[in-house]
């Protein structure tokens, strides 16, 4: 277990592994699903290098490096794209920049009648010997023809095979998102190498 000050309650707490990221929405959803599985996670909020690669492993494990390097501890990252058939994979390993610059309404009015997508995952994972795993997972699906519902991301223009519903509108969502399976996969491997 690891020590860091809480901001969250002001004291000090013990964490199994730390969750490097500027977006507090994905450390939350990913704490919330680790604790399923008694693994407590901890936020270490900072910025990552963003290596331009077509390949979502290669960028999630340059990212878990850097992030070792500033918290030097053991550390998971998540990097996750979305990626659109008709748009030949586009927005794929871009997706964050992507939501940034044109969000889902851009995203929508690039769209035709076909709306067949996948949403990737990949949690890289570094420990204090800088040896680092991968664990990836993706849930197919199709782009809603407006958004729907309010949480962030590309949740609410993604609707799962077998749903009506977008991920924003999917109240267990955690059950069965793209991130819930990587981080279950994850999760596995860190409570069977702790025992």
């Amino acid at each position: 277990m690891y020590q860091l000050l809480s901001k969250e309650v002001g004291m000090q707490q013990l964490y199994d592994v730390f969750f490097a990221s500027s977006n507090k929405n994905k450390y939350l959803e990913a704490k919330a699903i680790l604790s399923r599985f008694e693994i407590t996670l901890g936020f270490f909020k900072c910025t990552l290098k963003e290596m331009q690669s077509n390949v979502l492993k290669e960028v999630a494990y340059h990212k878990v490096l850097d992030a070792f390097d500033q918290c030097l501890k053991p550390v998971i990252v998540e990097d996750d794209g979305l990626f659109i058939k008709s748009l030949r994979g586009f927005p794929g390993p871009y997706s964050s920049f992507v939501f940034k610059t044109i969000g889902n309404e851009g995203i929508l009015r690039l769209l035709n009648t076909q709306r067949v997508a996948r949403f990737y995952s990949v949690i890289a994972y570094c420990d204090k010997k800088k040896k680092t795993s991968l664990f990836e997972a993706y849930i197919t699906g199709k782009i809603s023809k407006k958004p729907n519902g309010k949480k962030w991301g590309f949740d609410p223009i993604f609707i799962p095979d077998g749903s009506k519903k977008t991920f924003a509108q999917i109240v267990n969502k955690n059950f069965i998102s793209h991130r819930y399976l990587a981080l279950k996969k994850f999760a596995n491997w860190f409570v069977h190498k702790r025992q």
